[in-house]
């Protein structure tokens, strides 16, 4: 197959030096221990293809389509290598040429633009679980029946107020933290608007997927329904992640502007604590788990540790952070190593439990939770979102 090129930058694809560093933060080379499911790995076959002319054949694809993207090897990479850019541009080139993000992928995307649909589509997922008519190999948690209302917004009026970015799974899944969100920005007497039509879906599993073109038509959406200059607040790791690349995806000064914008929940809440009531501490031990998008993406990860300790007792874990193999969609498409990646993490939550007796996790991303809490309802551990926790301290 040599009439698709992956059209990489020279320049980025020359900055990795293989020196390895990268390995003990990839899931997928911890679990395969095959140098070609690694970064470095697979930046040997980007450039086998770019510079040698070597095929792209049924392992090249498997080797790309294999990686979770969860970017953790970007901290660790002494080099500075733009990896998330050079897998997201090889997966664009592999989409458009058929090769991965199958058609049932592809719809199944289609649908987070139209929420309703979705929110529907959700419900029914939710009744055949209950109904045990959903593979357990799929491995996710127990989806909601009924959600709960919706959030409504109090409006921005003054330069201190903002946006709540609700998303589309997010608020399919987890609408109660909206509502949590909600009253943690009503006690710091924050108002708050919500994003206008078509601003529900960031896009992101979009160019997870390969899929260019379509997250940048739901990255401008999105833009034109949060207009103005007020802050952008996101309680999913994975949108808010997208929305602060919104910048790279489109390339103009507008974009970045708005990406500037952007705030994950935690983060914009942590440097204005001082606008919060007194909170009740308790005893309670919390393990918390972080999001990819959150920790290596974003940065954004200590936030959580400064509003949660402020009311509980925090517990490590002791993986630094390596991806659970939630990976958005990568859970549905590649559900043998997302299970093999889940168990290494698994194993490290046990750890921080039997050391702890802590019997709550928190993670700040939906994927992450539906993804763990399957298996970890049966440890008798409850998954939740650091929002939920936070808010019940308030007064």
């Amino acid at each position: 197959m040599r009439d698709v090129t992956l059209q990489l930058d020279p320049e980025e694809l020359n900055t990795c030096v293989a020196c390895g560093l990268c390995l003990p933060h990839c899931p997928t080379f911890r679990v395969t221990g095959d140098e070609a499911l690694s970064p470095r790995g697979r930046i040997e076959i980007m450039r086998a293809v770019e510079w040698r002319g070597a095929e792209i054949d049924d392992d090249v694809v498997s080797f790309m389509s294999t990686c979770v993207q969860c970017r953790g090897c970007e901290p660790a990479c002494p080099s500075g290598v733009p990896y998330g850019r050079l897998i997201e541009q090889t997966r664009t080139q592999l989409a458009a040429a058929g090769r991965i993000t199958p058609r049932w992928q592809r719809w199944g995307l289609h649908v987070l633009h139209h929420h309703r649909v979705l929110l529907v589509g959700s419900t029914l997922l939710a009744v055949a679980q209950r109904l045990r008519l959903v593979p357990k190999r799929f491995g996710i948690g127990r989806l909601p029946v009924r959600r709960g209302p919706a959030v409504h917004a109090t409006g921005i009026a003054a330069a201190t107020d903002v946006w709540l970015f609700t998303g589309c799974v997010m608020d399919a899944w987890q609408r109660g933290t909206h509502r949590a969100t909600a009253s943690v920005l009503d006690a710091m007497d924050i108002g708050y608007a919500l994003p206008g039509t078509g601003g529900g879906c960031c896009g992101a599993l979009h160019h997870h997927a390969g899929l260019h073109d379509q997250a940048v038509k739901h990255a401008e959406h999105v833009m034109g329904s949060m207009p103005g200059h007020a802050p952008i607040l996101v309680n999913s790791a994975g949108c808010g992640a997208a929305l602060k690349e919104y910048g790279r995806l489109l390339g103009t000064a507008d974009a970045e502007a708005f990406a500037a914008r952007v705030f994950d929940v935690h983060e914009w809440i942590a440097a204005n604590v001082d606008r919060l009531p007194a909170l009740e501490r308790s005893a309670q031990q919390i393990i918390v788990q972080d999001p990819c998008h959150l920790r290596h993406v974003q940065r954004a990860h200590m936030p959580v540790r400064d509003l949660l300790g402020r009311v509980a007792t925090l517990v490590e874990l002791d993986d630094d952070g390596v991806c659970c193999g939630a990976g958005g969609s990568y859970s549905l498409v590649e559900p043998e190593l997302a299970g093999q990646i889940r168990d290494r993490k698994l194993a490290a939550i046990d750890r921080a439990a039997a050391r702890s007796g802590a019997s709550l996790l928190v993670s700040a991303n939906p994927g992450c939770s539906m993804h763990l809490e399957g298996a970890l309802d049966e440890r008798g551990i409850t998954v939740r979102h650091p929002i939920d926790v936070f808010a019940e301290a308030l007064p």
